[in-house]
């Protein structure tokens, strides 16, 4: 069956178990509870041949600005035929005028190279099951948490609103957090995901403060199954690798943006892969 035979309809929840299939296919770790937190924050397509989900998108849109374009998966039995543009189209349209950013493999770049995106960066995907290590003195879990206290630091390291992230988050992550002066000047989540946990978003003033919050929650989680997404750039790399959290894979970050946010009115960031959302 040719691509323009297939339906594109919206993502509902009844299609998630199908999507789980997908991710599974393609070698991600996503449980069905994974799908679902993406689908709560996103406008999510579905492609259907005869009922059967054969591929996915979606567009999660950050505020007015922004949108991320993650959970893009065609079945491999349908793959060539155009079904990833038609995909990428209906998600694109859901983000509207918005600049959209996505990490892609190297199989997908060609494709959304086309579509407009410009690389900006390598992101690496590190795993594993951390020692024993030191806690940083200047970490602690916050007792309490509010998305209004989460979401102006993370906008300026982002650059978008991630409040409904962040909203959803408070329900399923636990915190940590450097403050100084009584100002939170950096924070890292914690929630589960795929085969054990994720670290993330982490947001912090500079890259001391970044690394005393991995490290503390890589003391507070010694031997269980932690996930950090980071990027080159960050330098981070290396020492997650010496801490047990091998370098397994990564991505291409890729935008499609009409305005670049200038490097000196931004933080720096240290946020999951769109894969894993965070």
């Amino acid at each position: 069956m040719q691509a323009s035979l297939i339906d594109i309809q919206n993502f509902e929840p009844e299609h998630l178990d199908a999507a789980v299939e997908l991710s599974r296919q393609a070698g991600w770790p996503h449980r069905r509870e994974d799908w679902a937190l993406v689908l709560s924050l996103s406008k999510g397509f579905v492609a259907l041949e005869n009922g059967r989900v054969v591929g996915t998108a979606m567009a999660t849109l950050l505020g007015e600005n922004c949108a991320s374009v993650n959970m893009v998966i065609v079945d491999e039995t349908m793959r060539g035929r155009g079904l990833g543009r038609q995909l990428m189209n209906a998600a694109l349209e859901a983000a509207g005028n918005r600049e959209c950013r996505l990490t892609a493999t190297v199989d997908g770049l060609p494709l959304y190279e086309k579509l407009g995106f410009v690389a900006c960066g390598e992101v690496r995907q590190h795993q594993g099951i951390p020692a024993a290590s030191a806690k940083p003195a200047s970490v602690e879990w916050a007792e309490t948490i509010t998305p209004s206290e989460l979401a102006p630091l993370d906008a300026q390291a982002f650059g978008a609103d991630r409040t409904a992230l962040f909203t959803e988050l408070a329900d399923r992550a636990r915190f940590a957090i450097v403050k100084q002066q009584g100002v939170i000047k950096g924070f890292a989540g914690l929630r589960a995901f795929g085969r054990g946990e994720v670290i993330g978003p982490v947001v912090a003033e500079n890259a001391d403060i970044a690394r005393d919050l991995l490290a503390f929650m890589l003391s507070e989680r010694s031997g269980a199954f932690l996930r950090v997404d980071t990027t080159v750039d960050t330098g981070l790399g290396p020492w997650l690798a010496e801490q047990g959290l091998a370098h397994v894979g990564g991505g291409i970050a890729m935008r499609r943006s009409k305005a670049e946010i200038p490097a000196d009115k931004k933080l720096k960031t240290f946020a999951l892969t769109s894969q894993a959302l965070g």
